[in-house]
């Protein structure tokens, strides 16, 4: 026979681990995403596209059977503490972001809502989660980290530069992601037997102060991806062109926007496969026990355009080889 406490305790275990949409029904709201994009909503347009299309498949219609409350930094990272204040204010079901600044913005402000990242650097060495296969917290998500992707953008570049000797990282020193590729990068440069010059900055300003200072003391340009040069990518480009400097970047977005070359995530795909964590998490799954994936989509983009404007003859044996190739 259940005494009453086991039978009070063993009921308050069970709506423990009723899925979000039961108990947003019984508090009579539809399950919420709180969507925190670090950039614009126009320059995100394509990742959330991918992000909404791929929770439709999965049954969830915004305004039907989910709500999404956006708001979207504009590349202010010190807005994230503000805005992940606001979304644990408004009850929200799940947060969605991506960028370590974002997701640690949003740790800081609930340990209890579970938080889907899509795309981070090094969640495990940035200490948002406990290990890739068990979190362990209230985050999960994907991870855009790749041990040999540094490797790789640098045998790219090598192989459009052929007399590169001497490498600048221009990274935000405020952003840990940035931090981390900047590392990464650096490290791998020096096997390759590269000069290294860093170009650190902390506001947009510095962007500008930046290439005054580098003056010819490079071959070429690797800029690490965050919402600080992300906003700031077409001046980033045009300084570098006026400077004669070839860029490699994470993303395609940068070479769209006038970079000569990127390598990395399909990012449309990233944010596709960040509705699959809101769906698990939505039907009752917790976050800790579900495993940080890695991105299983790369692709390598060229701009003819930038190349012609450097000077530089691209192999035909490259563009073979390019997923896309901007002209």
């Amino acid at each position: 026979m259940i005494r009453r406490r086991d039978f009070i305790a063993l009921l308050g275990g069970a709506a423990a681990a009723w899925p979000i949409t039961a108990r947003a029904q019984q508090a009579g709201k539809l399950p919420t995403i709180g969507f925190l994009g670090p950039n614009t909503a126009e320059t995100q347009s394509q990742w959330t596209a991918a992000f909404l299309q791929r929770l439709r498949e999965l049954g969830w219609i915004d305004g039907r059977n989910i709500a999404i409350e956006y708001r979207w930094l504009e590349g202010r990272s010190e807005r994230a503490t503000e805005i992940a204040a606001e979304f644990v204010r408004l009850k929200v079901d799940v947060i969605v972001t991506a960028g370590d600044a974002n997701v640690v913005a949003a740790r800081q402000a609930t340990s209890v809502i579970p938080i889907v990242f899509a795309g981070t650097g090094d969640p495990v060495g940035s200490g948002l989660v406990a290990s890739l296969a068990r979190p362990g917290g209230n985050a999960t998500g994907l991870s855009i980290q790749q041990p040999d992707t540094a490797g790789k953008q640098l045998e790219f570049l090598r192989e459009v530069v052929p007399r590169l000797r001497r490498l600048a990282i221009m990274a935000n020193v405020g952003n840990p992601g940035a931090v981390s590729d900047m590392r990464e990068i650096q490290a791998t440069a020096g096997t390759l037997g590269l000069e290294v010059v860093l170009l650190k900055l902390q506001r947009a300003e510095d962007i500008a102060l930046a290439f005054d200072a580098l003056k010819g003391q490079a071959d070429a340009l690797y800029v690490c991806t965050e919402p600080l040069v992300f906003t700031n990518r077409i001046r980033i480009n045009t300084l570098a062109l006026g400077a004669r400097l070839p860029t490699m970047h994470g993303f395609r977005e940068y070479v769209e926007a006038g970079g000569l070359m990127s390598y990395g995530a399909h990012l449309p795909d990233v944010f596709r496969r960040a509705g699959d964590y809101v769906d698990k998490i939505l039907r009752g799954a917790k976050p800790a026990d579900i495993p940080v994936e890695q991105p299983t989509k790369f692709e390598l983009v060229i701009n003819l355009t930038a190349a012609k404007a450097l000077g530089l003859p691209i192999p035909e044996s490259f563009l073979a080889r390019a997923d896309d190739v901007i002209e």
